[in-house]
């Protein structure tokens, strides 16, 4: 698969924007990516390691393969649509679960968590960016090829099965998901109030177990996450309308997606002295907000990226600014560098994901080239991207094979030479 990204490597070494140090670490991020993690299957689908774990993630194989985006070609388009039939076949598995093996091997993360177990489900931590990711590369790939063979009978199936679970879980009451892991590492690796979360009042919005980290949640409606899924939402159902399928289940997605962006604004939204009125990023409908930001994607810093806000909208830059600043706990400044870390990692370790989505929703284009500073000074020497890094010394890291990070690295670079995702009209 190293020729499907020639391209793309011949344009970034031809820039005359980049340094020699910055066109290596794009040509071995993006080899890695789709040299060492993508394996054919005997279904003719696409398996997508997330790297130095065993395993799929939905979150990580959607934005794995984004760079696939910016290739004009049918042998990047076919390997996207071969993911999206390996996505929806490992989800129909256990629509709670956020990854799987390539075999029914009864391999898991942990065999001794209390929640239903399945041989394909790798760990089940429900979290609602998943479903939304998986969304997100199904509307992606017919906006850039207007083939809309995806949506097969399976596809159809499996998706009003999500649908009516989102809905389901704007009354997290009704729900049939738990999940408890016993002698958890930290409070942040299992569900906080017990097996069945934190309690909750009606928002409208949709309940999630835990982060893009994978990291319970304090507060059990994610606003990222929320926000995520109503472009999700309304771009797929853009695309059944386009190709004519399923008319109730696009009224059922354009509903959801209304209410969930009604909760957002009624109960999202929060009052700071210092920078006003902020995004919170995470509630319970019961009065109480959580601010921070996460360096996993979707972040609140990201929004733009994921196209729920504009970059110059008044409220994203208000919380940019305290997202960038000591009232996010997780924000670092040392030696080496600024940004975003997560609970995930230990403190003062900034992450390389969310250096890439600080450049990415920048119009500053100072802040973007100071980023593309860092990566060269924050690679640890291995022309390679990680988790996180130390804020004053990045020879201390964590995962040196993270397919994720060096994904959106690539990305990074590409929208920084101009280059667009390929969309038809």
């Amino acid at each position: 698969m190293k020729n499907i990204v020639k391209d793309l490597i011949d344009v970034v070494k031809a820039s005359d924007k980049l340094s020699d140090k910055l066109k290596q670490m794009f040509e071995n991020a993006i080899n890695n990516t789709f040299t060492t993690t993508i394996q054919i299957t005997d279904r003719d689908d696409a398996f997508v390691l997330t790297g130095d774990i065993e395993a799929m993630w939905l979150r990580d194989s959607s934005a794995q393969i984004r760079p696939l985006f910016y290739i004009n070609s049918d042998e990047a388009n076919d390997l996207i649509k071969k993911v999206i039939k390996r996505q929806w076949f490992s989800v129909e598995k256990d629509t709670y679960a956020n990854a799987f093996n390539l075999t029914a091997s009864g391999a898991e993360w942990n065999k001794y968590d209390i929640t239903d177990h399945n041989p394909w489900v790798w760990e089940r931590k429900y979290e609602l960016d998943s479903i939304a990711y998986i969304m997100q590369l199904a509307h992606l790939y017919y906006e850039k090829t207007k083939d809309g063979s995806f949506a097969d009978e399976d596809f159809l199936r499996v998706l009003d099965i999500l649908v009516d679970q989102l809905i389901l879980e704007q009354d997290h009451s009704k729900s049939p998901y738990y999940f408890e892991r016993p002698k958890a590492w930290a409070p942040s690796d299992t569900l906080r109030g017990g097996k069945d979360g934190t309690p909750v009042g009606y928002t409208g919005m949709s309940w999630s177990g835990f982060r893009p980290s994978d990291d319970s949640c304090v507060y059990q409606y994610h606003i990222p996450a929320n926000a995520f899924a109503v472009v999700s939402l309304r771009r797929l159902a853009k695309v059944l309308d386009e190709l004519g399928l399923v008319e109730h289940t696009r009224e059922k997605m354009a509903k959801l997606a209304d209410e969930i962006e009604d909760g957002i604004n009624k109960f999202g939204i929060m009052d700071d002295e210092k920078f006003g009125k902020i995004l919170a990023y995470e509630v319970d409908g019961l009065g109480n907000q959580l601010f921070m930001d996460d360096a996993n994607v979707p972040s609140l810093l990201s929004l733009p990226y994921l196209e729920y806000m504009d970059k110059e909208d008044s409220l994203y830059l208000a919380t940019r600014k305290a997202i960038l600043s000591e009232k996010n706990h997780l924000y670092f400044e040392g030696k080496a560098a600024k940004g975003v870390g997560s609970d995930h990692t230990p403190v003062d370790y900034i992450w390389h994901i969310a250096l890439s989505i600080q450049a990415m929703t920048s119009n500053d284009i100072e802040e973007v080239e100071k980023i593309l500073r860092y990566f060269e000074t924050t690679d640890a020497g291995t022309n390679l991207l990680h988790e996180g890094f130390h804020k004053d010394d990045p020879t201390e890291f964590t995962r040196e094979w993270f397919s994720w990070s060096n994904s959106m690295f690539c990305e990074t670079v590409l929208r920084y030479l101009g280059l667009e995702m390929i969309k038809k009209d």
